[in-house]
């Protein structure tokens, strides 16, 4: 259920993110309103973890330590925030917010779908079965409609 809450409010944030960064790229630009985002995305987080430490915790898992354990190339994956927000953004401003979310659902849901068949990343390779992939076909066959009337 704790889950399932913190999916709900990261999706809703995702969504009031992608707007405020619509509004904000039409004053000082798309790539400028990214660069903004992270960097305050990065302030709140650093000041989260200080107080974490302060508090004498190592939070969810291992300590600042643990980088070196971590492979390289995962983490640059923050670095994809910034084609995130400016992919956002900009589908935003052309095919409006409802569509825009709707079709980042189906690509991470397709991403995931392929990450979890396929074992990527280091993840438990999961048997897809057909109700999960008639789910994502009726995920695609709604937003088709709903683009389409």
């Amino acid at each position: 259920m704790k889950g399932a809450v913190f999916a709900f409010i990261g999706g809703a944030c995702i969504t009031l993110q992608g707007v405020a960064n619509t509004r904000i790229s039409k004053d000082i630009g798309t790539w400028q309103a990214a660069a903004v985002t992270q960097m305050t995305g990065f302030v709140l987080a650093f000041l989260i973890f200080l107080l974490i430490r302060i508090q004498g915790r190592q939070g969810e898992r291992g300590s600042s330590g643990g980088f070196r354990a971590v492979k390289p190339l995962y983490l640059f994956g923050g670095a994809l925030g910034a084609v995130i927000i400016f992919s956002e953004v900009t589908a935003m401003q052309k095919i409006g917010i409802t569509f825009t979310i709707a079709a980042l659902l189906i690509a991470q849901l397709l991403s995931a779908f392929l990450i979890d068949s396929r074992g990527w990343f280091g993840v438990v390779k999961q048997k897809i079965r057909l109700p999960q992939a008639a789910g994502i076909g009726l995920m695609i066959a709604g937003i088709v409609m709903m683009k389409v009337f």
